[in-house]
């Protein structure tokens, strides 16, 4: 198997107080980046590192998210009773989107969820690890089992490009091929998101090491990177301004893998059902463009007049476009998508220009 090239002589130890995370953050001052309230923002130069996401390969910090680990006997039955998505699948070799829903059916977080041994590791916005750590206690009752918040356990960075890779071959091992196919290595585990988009997750003592090999040929990105990356890419990230917003198909969840209607019970299980095959899908999440002077906000409603003053949907994500602008991913009503112009906050705000996603809607 590769070896890292670098060895770093750093006291990087494991920690389960967050001092591991501020160690981290100042090995990646040390190339530069610029952090704000835990989170890399750039490395000196965000329009040139946004052009490198699109055009080249971009080595991102994910410390933005947060990681909650489920374990035990019971791990996963009780997983599969509480998630959208079918658990027994999730593998060493198989990682998957998942969502934790209200009993309205309503997401309240989305997760990527892989597996090392019997283990199962649950990413969501660290903003909600806390919340959703409480919640999926409160459910856990007489099994066995154990939900751990690990965020500051592990370092979890995303690469992305054209030489993605290959880098992944020279410094870590074999390369997951097809989309959510996942390899284990000793150290690291690494995630295969599609589109040439991949996810590390390895320990903070091997993270410099491995930040070191990877950068060589890729370019240390902000955050707003990956953001704009996944955009493209249509996955929606649920964060505390849009939870119990969407039932998950409204957010294209079944398309991309995040739903089974296959399984038994978990809460929303009925009202997502029903939705599938009894009812009509009236809002869908499309990709779309926006030249706005103000930065768009998850959260943010659209506007459309079929509605008569009434908001015809909501922004999902969004993100700043390599070319100007804003990408970003919105609920919409379908009607209103097909026939009328969409704006953003109001009927007077900047219209969408909506775009093709890299995957059919049905």
């Amino acid at each position: 198997m590769p070896q890292f090239a670098v060895r770093l002589h750093l006291n990087l130890y494991i920690s389960t107080d967050g001092r591991m995370n501020s160690i981290w953050q100042d090995f990646l001052r040390q190339q530069s980046a610029e952090i704000q309230d835990g989170v890399v923002q750039h490395f000196g130069d965000a329009q040139g590192e946004l052009a490198a996401a699109q055009n080249g390969t971009v080595l991102c910090d994910l410390s933005r998210f947060g990681t909650l680990k489920v374990c035990g006997e019971d791990a996963q039955a009780f997983l599969q009773s509480m998630l959208s998505s079918d658990v027994r699948e999730a593998s060493a070799k198989h990682a998957q989107l998942s969502s934790l829903n209200s009993p309205k059916g309503r997401m309240l977080a989305t997760f990527l969820i892989w597996r090392t041994g019997a283990d199962y590791f649950l990413q969501l916005p660290r903003s909600l690890c806390a919340a959703m750590h409480k919640r999926l206690s409160m459910y856990v009752l007489r099994a066995k089992v154990k939900i751990e918040d690990v965020s500051d356990q592990q370092i979890s960075l995303g690469l992305s490009g054209a030489n993605a890779s290959a880098l992944i071959q020279a410094c870590v091992g074999a390369v997951p091929e097809e989309a959510m196919a996942a390899t284990q290595h000793d150290n690291t585990s690494v995630v295969h998101l599609g589109q040439q988009r991949f996810q590390l997750n390895t320990t903070p003592q091997h993270a410099p090491a491995l930040w070191q090999c990877l950068s060589g040929n890729a370019r240390p990105a902000g955050i707003a990177c990956w953001d704009w990356l996944g955009i493209r890419a249509g996955i929606p990230v649920i964060t505390p301004s849009t939870q119990e917003q969407f039932v998950p198909q409204m957010a294209n969840l079944e398309l991309i893998g995040g739903v089974s209607f296959k399984k038994g019970c978990y809460p929303g299980q009925e009202i997502v059902a029903r939705m599938q095959y009894l009812g009509k899908l009236k809002r869908r999440m499309y990709l779309a463009h926006v030249e706005s002077g103000a930065a768009p906000q998850a959260g943010d409603e659209l506007y459309s007049a079929e509605m008569e003053g009434q908001p015809s949907g909501m922004v999902v994500n969004a993100a700043a476009a390599p070319g100007g602008g804003y990408d970003l991913l919105a609920v919409v009503q379908i009607s209103s998508r097909e026939t009328q112009t969409v704006h953003i906050q109001s009927l007077q705000g900047k219209a969408l220009d909506f775009m093709p996603l890299p995957y059919p809607i049905s």
